[in-house]
């Protein structure tokens, strides 16, 4: 059956001060391995400690950070990260900002991506932006291999910042539109799930239910309450280290930083009503209504 799908093709490769996406084409592929997939700041780190929960059945202990790499960060190098990766004898399951035509795609592996408004994402990485340190600009900008201009440190003014990152199309990251539509128009292939940063908070039970019942996990019920309480929210903020990459030393106030709020509707605060009509009208020029609607609340029709 799978012979006659049309399976994603990897069609060019992404450089910048974070990417580094050949790394994929020297990537051995398990038939039982695990992509976790976000633009950013959508709920990856969350993503990972639940499916880290839910393959050891609730153990607060797992250095979830160090299992479960962000694949296409050119730091540390490839020729460091691919044989510690090809070391690990558990389940994989690896991370990637990557659009789709980015990535080596497996018919056999199973990819989870991540949605979020891209309004929340701006405010989430607004926050990662302007705690960083410098020994955060200095992995990023002067190890070897960099592609293109350094990243600096973001404005002082948050709506600077997004309207920078909305003219510019996710500057000073990477392309937000084409990320979101390219894992979107996928979203039917057998071995893709799309989950939503609401829908994991609005019920978070129901969707890791959804998740394992997609990664062919049984779980262990008598395990089900401590899998919950590891992938709360307040557990994962209080044992940031773990699940925050290098323990949160790019960030001076440390790991708890770089998992903040987990809230939506932070800019309401700060966008007038014209400029969030402004983002949402661009969302659906640039998504199409179905996929922008999805996008802003997770409601799908299918």
């Amino acid at each position: 059956m799978t012979d006659a799908i049309n399976w994603p093709v990897k069609r060019r490769e992404l450089h910048n001060h974070h990417f580094d996406s050949t790394i994929w084409n020297d990537f051995k592929f398990r038939d039982d391995d695990i992509i976790i997939a976000t633009y950013a700041k959508a709920g990856t780190t969350w993503m990972q400690q639940i499916i880290a929960q839910l393959l050891f059945e609730g153990d607060p202990d797992l250095e979830v950070a160090e299992m479960s790499p962000w694949m296409d960060l050119r730091v540390p190098p490839k020729e460091v990260k691919l044989p510690s990766v090809e070391a690990q004898t558990h389940r994989r399951f690896l991370k990637t900002h990557l659009p789709v035509d980015a990535l080596r795609f497996s018919p056999t592996a199973k990819y989870i991506y991540i949605g979020r408004d891209g309004r929340d994402v701006v405010w989430s990485m607004y926050n990662h932006h302007a705690n960083a340190n410098q020994s955060w600009y200095d992995a990023l900008n002067e190890t070897p291999g960099r592609v293109g201009p350094p990243i600096a440190p973001p404005p002082d003014d948050i709506r600077q910042y997004w309207q920078d990152w909305l003219d510019r199309d996710g500057h000073p990251f990477w392309p937000f539109w084409e990320n979101v539509r390219s894992w979107w128009q996928i979203r039917n292939l057998p071995n893709v799930l799309l989950v939503h940063f609401t829908k994991l908070k609005q019920n978070m039970p129901a969707e890791i239910r959804r998740v394992a019942a997609f990664l062919d996990i049984t779980i262990n019920e008598s395990r089900w309450p401590s899998i919950l309480e590891y992938c709360s929210f307040d557990w994962m903020k209080e044992n940031a280290s773990k699940s925050v990459p290098l323990g949160g030393a790019f960030w001076d106030a440390g790991a708890q930083v770089f998992i903040h709020k987990g809230v939506n509707g932070r800019w309401a605060e700060t966008l007038t009503d014209e400029e969030s009509r402004q983002y949402e009208q661009l969302a659906e020029a640039e998504l199409g209504a179905e996929c922008a609607r999805w996008l802003a609340f997770g409601d799908r029709d299918d």
